[in-house]
């Protein structure tokens, strides 16, 4: 599934500007389908602004593809929607944007000259329960699709406006807090009781619960709700479909065309994984493209199964030292924050903390790219925070369901400059000192350091920076 996440550091070379706009965003999803051979785009209406006439924009300008393949069928655009329970703000954004689903299947069933629906699937954010996602599959059902059903002074509305397709949507429900996650076969659950479905997808996030709770913590709680999926889906006997929401970073996942192939084995049962921008646009074309098709044609299979009682109490401990450690770069991590480049449009969102809002220890800190970029513009990879809770038995327990755990945080360790760390609370060069004595092999990058010492003595004098972070990310191959 491609997105918009703005973890880029290169722009395409179809984007106006260095910010893409909604013009840019219709040549992205047209982009993705023709060149990247991607069947899935993801038209994000979180935080974000896009443009409702998506499916009309894509088929009038560019026919002759879309003449040979067919939106809804050959490739699909999945919406996510805001969470009205949580983003108030943004409540009604989530109406338009279901009715407009049935505007899409008009313009496709007009272009097409048959029944074609675009647009039959939307993702729920920040869900905590079966209720957040089935709302809205209900108001869909019962206020969208029935209203035809209904008269107005004498007349039918469906003869009044014409019939409302589809009549149903599937719905994803998107979790994103410990809470969610490690609830992950009781929302299924809840779910699949109520529609009586055979099949669904179910969104894992890894970028904001690794703000939240450290990114060790995010990969092990997914991993355990990955186990807790399959057994549920065993239970019910239905098909569900895991999507991960993975980023560039090893912060935010690590998944990136040079390195996909640890991702599969280190995730076997997920269906679905995130191709966020700098997947797309920090590697060369070719190569993404292989990647996307080796990712399209790998097997899903068991997950890694997973001793909760035995991985819980690690969970738990990095968090809380996570959370003490993440108190003391935060300033720094703000103050960086305003000097990233921005990349696609967004609005002020309010949310989880991921979503620049205070967590339960009252700490602001950026959302996720930007948080991930400040550090690493300082030379502190935030893969290291938390950490140094761990023992070396922790880590043994680790390895079992986290593979990939020291070549993670090899790859994290490379862009550590250890004499800016002079510049951070003593407790935090002794955490990444405790770290570094796990004896975990890497190579470090000495053009990244340069210029990462060269942003820290900016930083302390107040000058400009703008093109140092963007030096420093090209060399990481990620902005954030």
């Amino acid at each position: 599934m491609s997105t918009q996440h703005p973890d880029n550091v290169r722009q395409p070379f179809f984007c106006n500007g260095t910010v893409f706009d909604w013009e840019d965003e219709i040549k992205e999803a047209f982009y993705v389908f023709s060149h990247l051979k991607c069947k899935e785009q993801l038209w994000d209406y979180e935080g974000k602004e896009v443009d409702n006439f998506v499916v009309k924009k894509l088929l009038a300008r560019y026919e002759a593809f879309f003449r040979k393949k067919t939106i809804g069928r050959d490739m699909r655009l999945t919406y996510r929607v805001p969470n009205p329970a949580v983003e108030k703000n943004d409540a009604k954004v989530l109406l338009e944007t279901l009715m407009s689903i049935a505007r899409s299947a008009d313009t496709a069933k007009l272009f097409y000259g048959e029944n074609v629906v675009p647009v039959f699937e939307v993702a729920v954010p920040m869900c905590s329960s079966a209720n957040d996602a089935l709302k809205v599959k209900n108001f869909y059902r019962n206020f969208i699709s029935k209203i035809e059903e209904n008269t107005l002074l004498g007349e039918k509305i469906k003869d009044w406006i014409g019939e409302i397709n589809p009549k149903d949507i599937n719905v994803i429900p998107l979790v994103e807090t410990k809470e969610a996650i490690l609830d992950s076969q009781n929302i299924i659950r809840g779910y699949i009781e109520h529609t009586k479905d055979e099949e669904m997808r179910f969104w894992l996030a890894r970028s904001d619960p690794a703000l939240n709770y450290s990114s060790l913590s995010s990969v092990l709680m997914i991993k355990i709700a990955l186990d807790k999926i399959r057994e549920v889906s065993k239970e019910l006997s239905v098909n569900v479909y895991p999507i991960l929401g993975c980023g560039s970073a090893p912060f935010r996942g690590n998944f990136k065309p040079q390195n996909y192939e640890h991702i599969l084995k280190g995730y076997p049962s997920v269906h679905t994984f995130t191709i966020q921008s700098s997947f797309k646009y920090d590697n060369d074309e070719e190569e993404v493209r292989n990647a996307i098709s080796a990712i399209e044609d790998a097997p899903t299979g068991r997950p890694l199964p997973v001793d909760e009682e035995r991985i819980m109490p690690i969970i738990e401990k990095v968090t809380r030292q996570y959370e003490k450690e993440v108190a003391l770069v935060a300033d720094r991590a703000n103050s960086m924050a305003v000097y990233i480049p921005k990349r696609r449009m967004r609005k002020l969102h309010v949310g989880l903390f991921g979503y620049s809002r205070k967590s339960r220890t009252g700490i602001n800190l950026p959302r996720a790219i930007r948080f991930c970029a400040s550090l690493y513009s300082y030379g502190l990879p935030p893969e290291l925070l938390g950490l140094s809770a761990l023992e070396e038995r922790d880590i043994e327990k680790i390895i079992e369901v986290y593979p990939n755990f020291k070549k993670d945080i090899s790859q994290a360790l490379q862009f550590l400059n250890k004499e800016n760390l002079k510049y951070f609370p003593l407790e935090i060069k002794k955490s990444v000192e405790r770290v570094l004595s796990f004896g975990i092999d890497y190579e470090e990058n000495s053009a990244h350091n340069k210029v990462t010492s060269i942003i820290m003595k900016n930083m302390e004098r107040q000058l400009e920076m703008e093109e140092d972070i963007l030096r420093a990310a090209w060399i990481r191959g990620f902005l954030g």
